[in-house]
């Protein structure tokens, strides 16, 4: 059965407390955003600070999360590793604790020898030794290795593979990928700044940070474009692009956890090397915040 990723799912934050994961603090910001409209959940994406996190970390995460996550919704797991055999392994691990499907970020220190052959051989390894679909996971910016419209084209004719999450942030991309794409196979985006415009042209959905923070409007933008309420749709994207880029490429991950924090989630620090944000960074987060939430109830209420 195709996966359903019509919606919006949060790459949701990895809660530490002394650099330790919180399995606690993740059932519960699970069960918080699982009473809003949102399609699922992504663990362990590149906000999910996954490069940090050993295997068995993932495992008990994936369960953790699993408990708080009902089965009709979606609980994606990242589990791209370097080697194709680590990542195989990963993706029987996390589906043992429930997961729907799992999302493999290219690999990347040697790129150089990352051919379209090489990577289309990499992804159908995974598709074949995994219990569950494979999403696609396309992040140049992040990797320095891109998957092509065209190798995709190519990948998603085996029948594991079960979508794409492309997030270059490039609308043009995602046309070409929707136009490529087989009947019932997944598009879904990872840039916010572009959310409305990659729908516009075709995305099925979204995996974006801002929706751990504020997942009603991110939902509720995604609704409205769906039911073709553009002028508002726009209006609501130009409200969340200024938080959404300072909690990606503005701050990051230290940034995406003092917005959580704002919005009475519980995403504890970032882990080391990373670190939590100064007390001017946290004050321009919390400016930025408040705006949004001026903006939004503004909009409500027109």
């Amino acid at each position: 059965m195709p996966l359903d990723l019509a919606g919006i799912l949060p790459p949701v934050a990895t809660p530490f407390v002394d650099d330790e994961v919180d399995l606690a603090a993740m059932r519960a910001n699970c069960e918080r955003w699982m009473r809003t409209g949102l399609r699922g959940v992504l663990l362990l994406g590149t906000n999910g600070e996954a490069a940090l996190i050993r295997d068995d970390e993932a495992v008990r995460l994936a369960a953790a999360a699993r408990e708080a996550v009902p089965r009709d919704r979606v609980l994606l797991v990242g589990t791209g590793r370097q080697a194709t055999r680590d990542v195989v392994a990963l993706s029987k691990a996390v589906a043992r604790e429930g997961a729907d499907a799992v999302l493999v970020l290219t690999p990347s220190v040697y790129r150089n020898q990352l051919t379209p052959a090489t990577l289309v051989a990499h992804y159908r390894a995974i598709a074949d030794g995994s219990p569950v679909p494979v999403l696609l996971y396309n992040m140049p910016q992040a990797t320095g290795v891109t998957l092509t419209p065209a190798i995709v084209q190519e990948l998603a004719s085996h029948p594991n593979v079960g979508g794409i999450k492309e997030s270059s942030g490039d609308v043009a991309v995602v046309g070409d990928l929707v136009g490529r794409a087989p009947a019932g196979f997944p598009v879904v985006v990872g840039a916010a700044a572009s959310l409305y415009a990659s729908l516009m042209v075709g995305a099925t959905g979204a995996i974006v940070a801002i929706a751990n923070v504020v997942p009603e409007l991110c939902v509720r933008l995604f609704e409205l474009a769906r039911a073709g309420r553009h002028e508002e749709a726009l209006a609501l994207q130009r409200a969340l692009t200024p938080l959404a880029a300072a909690v990606t490429t503005g701050f990051g991950v230290p940034g995406l956890k003092a917005a959580m924090a704002l919005a009475g989630y519980r995403p504890g620090q970032p882990r080391r090397p990373l670190v939590p944000l100064d007390e001017n960074d946290r004050r321009t987060i919390r400016g930025l915040f408040e705006t949004l939430s001026t903006r939004a109830e503004a909009l409500t209420v027109s």
